[in-house]
């Protein structure tokens, strides 16, 4: 075990506690970074790149058919990978809850997985909401999801967490206070994302920022922290679930030798079921800087003291640390640059390996392979082909054009689409969630034709429905903005007032007119004397 200090290139102050780490094929993905996405990365997920001593940060992009995922800190990640390893199964990350940059809660469940890979490294990812029924579980971070393997069948399994206190008990004094959720273990089929809430007699308090390992049909829980009585005891439970035909039967057992510690980072080591325990505390104010090895066999659980590194001053020094596991045996700690004023960087980082003669073997492997290849006849440029290869991914691995900086951020509350684009704007780049659902990562905006260039303006500042928008955005109409709307038609011409046209009625040429006889009065006289 060793422990090896690294400079972040770019962008530190985007690592913050509560991040989370994923990995996919060797690959590290950054997940929660500080505060709300910008547009050099929308997505809010980075590619980490660790090189002679350096950690560069990539953006990643996601596919079209791709939700939006907001930065959550703190969640419950589990990583679902194919049973076998010649199977075709997708690798993938189930994400549930945590807490966003305005300190909601979330109760969502997210599922990532890797889309496609460019020829320089250059990945595309995929994140896709699964939609939950029934006994849903309630907003919450600092709890864990694992994955259990049954009769053939498989599911997830939730449980511990904090979340706000019930709305009918929350007040101004206390709208921020946190309590523990409910001890229920929920299970999640995955297949049509049915909730089934479970209550066991031994999980009697709530838990949180505990550990929870799982090996076929049963989950592990060590440590965790309960607000009730503000206490970490030293707790193991094993959980086992059979996924039986009719409905599932959960049994929960306490066991001995548990581990009392929050907030610990795990890694596994391989394929097999062997893990390390590093970090983590012992109580609010004490670390914890023993590591422990965990494996995870028929016979049950194994926990037994490992090694520790030379933690450095600073480590020792901090009241917090943080970090993640990258996998296959190493974890990204970080911890606070108390007192440092003079320096740039907030966060120390340093890099704790677990598996350093591994290592040095497949380095040397390495480098046979590249004398190998510095040995072979490099091929002309005429004999270069490449297929299936975008311009921008025929670039050199080892120039990273487009590696995140945040300093190159333009500021967007002043250009782009967080402009305030009116008096009444609504629209904030820390505050705002997706209106539309033609929405992904950036505000719907429409286009205001005042004047001879004109401006755009958001269409949620504007009160369009949904319907509206699109419609407007088919059509080939102009569109002018509340605030121009009646200057321009105060500049329409306004219209004549014509006289209305008189239409006299028609003769009908075949209407039959009575016979008039024209008499004189003497005869008119002659002729009433004649009838009476």
């Amino acid at each position: 075990m060793s422990l090896h200090l690294v400079s972040v290139v770019n962008s530190t102050s985007l690592i913050h506690p509560g991040f989370s780490l994923m990995n996919f094929d060797g690959d590290v993905f950054l997940f929660g970074q500080k505060g709300w996405p910008k547009r050099a990365c929308p997505t809010g997920v980075f590619n980490v790149r660790y090189k002679q001593g350096e950690l560069k940060l990539r953006p990643v992009s996601f596919c079209n058919d791709s939700c939006y995922l907001p930065p959550l800190r703190c969640p419950a990640v589990t990583q679902l990978a194919p049973e076998k390893p010649e199977s075709c199964e997708t690798e993938q990350y189930f994400i549930h809850g945590g807490k966003t940059p305005n300190n909601e809660l979330s109760d969502r469940l997210y599922i990532m997985s890797l889309e496609s890979r460019g020829c320089n490294k250059k990945v595309t990812l995929q994140c896709v909401e699964k939609e939950l029924m029934g006994d849903i579980p309630e907003a919450r971070y600092g709890h864990t999801i694992n994955m259990v393997y049954s009769h053939g069948k498989k599911a997830c399994v939730l449980f511990g967490g904090r979340s706000y206190m019930p709305p009918g008990q929350r007040t101004t004094e206390n709208w921020n206070s946190m309590t523990d959720c409910s001890p229920h273990v929920y299970l999640i089929d995955l297949d049509f994302g049915c909730c089934t809430s479970y209550t066991l007699q031994e999980l009697t308090d709530g838990q949180s920022f505990h550990v929870s390992l799982s090996r076929k049909d049963s989950v592990y829980f060590l440590g965790g922290h309960t607000l009730a009585s503000n206490s970490r005891p030293p707790r193991l439970f094993r959980l086992r679930v059979e996924l039986l035909l009719g409905s599932p039967a959960l049994s929960c057992e306490i066991l001995p030798y548990g581990l009392s510690l929050t907030s610990a980072i795990v890694t596994r080591l391989g394929p097999d079921y062997e893990f390390v325990i590093v970090g983590g505390y012992t109580s609010e104010s004490h670390k914890r800087f023993e590591c422990n090895t965990v494996v995870l066999d028929d016979s049950g659980i194994h926990i037994m003291t490992r090694e520790t590194p030379e933690w450095t001053g600073e480590i020792r020094q901090s009241k917090t640390w943080f970090g993640g596991s990258m996998g296959e045996g190493s974890v990204l700690m970080g911890v606070p640059a108390e007192g440092r004023q003079a320096l740039s960087e907030s966060n120390y980082f340093y890099i704790v390996k677990l598996r350093q003669e591994e290592e040095l073997g497949q380095t040397c492997s390495q480098e046979s392979t590249d004398q190998e290849q510095e040995d072979s006849v490099p091929l002309e440029d005429s004999e270069e082909f490449y297929f299936n290869r975008e311009p921008d991914e025929l670039q050199d691995d080892d120039v990273d054009d487009d590696t995140y900086n945040e300093e190159d951020e333009e500021d967007e509350s002043q250009t782009g689409y967080w402009v305030k684009c009116c008096l009444r704007c609504q629209v904030d780049i820390n505050t705002w969630v997706p209106n539309y659902s033609t929405e992904l990562n950036k505000p719907a905006m429409i286009f205001c034709s005042k004047g001879e260039e004109g401006h755009w303006v958001h269409a949620l500042c504007m009160d369009l429905s949904e319907d509206l928008l699109v419609c407007l955005s088919q059509e080939n109409t102009k569109y002018f903005c509340m605030d121009h709307m009646e200057v321009v038609q105060g500049l329409q011409t306004p219209p004549q007032k014509l006289l209305p046209v008189k239409h006299p009625p028609m003769k009908n040429q075949h209407r039959k007119v009575p016979v008039k006889l024209k008499m004189s009065p003497a005869k008119k006289s002659f002729i009433r004397r004649l009838f009476e």
